[in-house]
């Protein structure tokens, strides 16, 4: 089904096209789902798209075509004999730019900044299921346009940063990224998680209009790779310890304590959980991770029955949660001398404790103290590197099914970068003076 006539410049208007470039034939396929602009340049001589010597002629014309936004319920795609222009000046024949898209793109830019958006939103694979085109085709995209956004990146400002890891699978496929604490983005991201990345950091940093003198605090884990990177490429920054990290090695160190003791001495636990009950166990196991607040009925009552027995299971709770209220009163008071004071008492516990989990990690917090206590006293950062964790996990999961270290890099760009030069939906409010909307990168 052709549309009549004036429809073409209708859809001219409609697509944002100027002279020489116009619309010449409109197709509807009801069958199909699909609506098909046929697209002319009239011109017959053009400026040469390699050195822009204007007035040349054009050499010969190749078929190209493109993926649209949809048209109500309908897949659109545009269609033009694109001009090669053969210049005299520079002697290069070469492609003329369409308007529409960027070069060697088969998306329009309002398709690729739709899909962008929707990207940014929820899994990749359901954008592409949403927009009905491959998740691979996604990816492309999405490589491309945070590439060109960091390029321009300007980290001149950075002063306080995070430092983590985080992997792709469980135990393998480790990345590193670093934030910016204080304008709560992400910096960078590389695979690896040796001394090795925070130099290759620093490397990024200086490629940015970032200064490696002017980083004035690193909040981290206590990796001592990460240690040893920051100490060399950073010596002058201060370091500190997350409240996330040091409370999940205490977690750590409590289950340990709970499996250990659930294997060595099962008839102790039978005695105060009775006989094989899976789900009571179940229900302990997640009560001693919870916070109070949050647990179920089952869960409280199995806490009911660990708090008045004499398992090792119950000491290592305790020691877990008053390690949390240690951190608490600090945040409170906010004073170094009674945080030092605090955390001395309790490393004192733990070290007399007989448990050997908390024994080393008693052992490992004195090492790393002075960082210990500022990370104690640092609540902007301890609440970001929490916040932190959450999204990561969220670009885990919009990353499945391609999650490749470079895919998980990309997408976390584009989700916690803050990267100002991104293409923006097509349906917000067009800027001043761009009607059409289209924005090359």
């Amino acid at each position: 089904m052709t549309a009549g006539a004036g429809i073409e410049a209708l859809f001219t208007t409609a697509l944002g096209l100027q002279p020489p470039w116009e619309v010449v034939q409109v197709q509807l396929e009801t069958a199909r789902r699909r609506i098909d602009f046929e697209v002319r340049c009239s011109a017959k001589r053009l400026a040469c798209p390699h050195c822009g010597l204007a007035e040349q002629g054009i050499h010969d014309r190749l078929r190209r075509c493109w993926r649209h936004l949809d048209f109500f319920q309908y897949e659109a795609w545009l269609h033009a004999d694109v001009p090669r222009v053969a210049c005299w000046g520079c002697g290069k024949t070469a492609q003329a730019p369409v308007p529409w898209a960027r070069e060697g793109s088969g998306f329009t830019a309002l398709f690729e900044a739709l899909a962008l958006s929707l990207c940014a939103q929820m899994p990749v694979r359901q954008a592409a299921e949403l927009l009905r085109c491959s998740d691979k085709q996604l990816w492309l995209r999405i490589e491309h346009y945070v590439g060109c956004a960091r390029h321009g990146d300007d980290m001149s400002g950075v002063r306080r940063i995070g430092i983590d890891e985080t992997s792709l699978r469980k135990g393998h496929n480790y990345i590193t990224v670093v934030h910016d604490l204080e304008a709560k983005r992400l910096l960078f991201a590389t695979e690896g998680r040796d001394h090795e990345t925070v130099h290759a950091f620093v490397q990024d940093l200086q490629a940015h209009q970032g200064d490696p003198a002017k980083i004035e605090h690193v909040c981290q884990d206590m990796s001592g790779a990460y240690l040893k990177g920051v100490s060399q490429a950073l010596p002058q920054a201060a370091i500190s310890y997350d409240r996330f990290h040091v409370l999940a090695l205490a977690g750590q160190a409590m289950d340990e304590v709970r499996t250990s003791e659930w294997r060595s001495h099962p008839k102790a636990v039978t005695e105060v959980f009775g006989d094989k009950d899976s789900e009571t166990r179940k229900g302990l196991m997640w009560g001693m991770r919870k916070n109070p607040q949050g647990w179920t009925a089952r869960q409280a009552a199995a806490m009911h029955w660990l708090q008045r027995s004499h398992l090792q299971s119950a000491r290592a709770w305790r020691m877990k949660m008053s390690l949390r209220e240690v951190y608490a009163r600090a945040r409170e008071h906010n004073d170094s001398g009674s945080a030092q004071l605090e955390l001395r008492r309790w490393l004192s516990w733990a070290r007399r404790s007989r448990l050997k989990p908390f024994v080393r990690l008693a052992k490992t917090i004195t090492e790393h103290f002075d960082g210990v206590v500022r990370g104690m006293l640092d609540n902007r950062s301890n609440a970001y590197v929490e916040a932190m964790n959450g999204l990561l996990q969220q670009v885990k999961r919009a990353a499945r099914g391609f999650r490749t270290a470079k895919n998980f890099i990309a997408i976390a760009h584009l989700r916690m970068g803050r990267l100002k030069d991104l293409p923006q939906s097509p349906f917000k409010m067009a800027e001043p003076g761009n009607d059409t909307g289209y924005r090359h990168v």
